[in-house]
């Protein structure tokens, strides 16, 4: 089991740098935990590509679809008051954005706050690079 933030998450959905290398990971363990939010915003990834236009006819519709299919599997992190004292926490600490805090937060309550205990899989540098510094495996 790997936790998996959004940005890796939307690696799977569209074809993009580093879909290959994320559905080889996918492939290997399929167990993926994630917070709360992580569908809100793979939803929002999802429609800012259809708005920039980088999906053909359906595409949009087709995306969604997987997403909705992949969370029916995936173990969420609640949006519980530990989580949100945990980002809050590591706001000061990080050069995070909220919802990045509340993804590493839901990260380090997944690992029963042991990070080695829980490889973290992400696609935005900031958040893993505040990941490495809690002390997660990054891929």
């Amino acid at each position: 089991m790997k936790y998996w933030d959004s940005s890796a998450l939307v690696t799977l959905l569209v074809d993009e740098a580093g879909s290959a290398e994320r559905r080889a990971t996918i492939r290997d363990d399929p167990a993926i935990v994630t917070w709360w939010g992580s569908r809100v915003e793979c939803a929002s990834a999802l429609n800012r590509l259809h708005r920039e236009q980088h999906f053909e006819p359906g595409g949009l519709d087709r995306s969604l679809e997987r997403l909705r299919r992949l969370a029916a599997g995936w173990i969420e992190v609640e949006p519980l008051e530990q989580v949100r004292n945990r980002a809050i926490r590591l706001l000061r600490l990080h050069p995070l954005r909220g919802a990045d805090a509340l993804q590493l937060a839901a990260a380090l309550a997944a690992a029963a706050e042991d990070p080695q205990r829980l490889e973290l899989v992400s696609s935005d540098h900031r958040l893993s690079n505040a990941a490495r510094r809690e002390g997660f495996k990054v891929l």
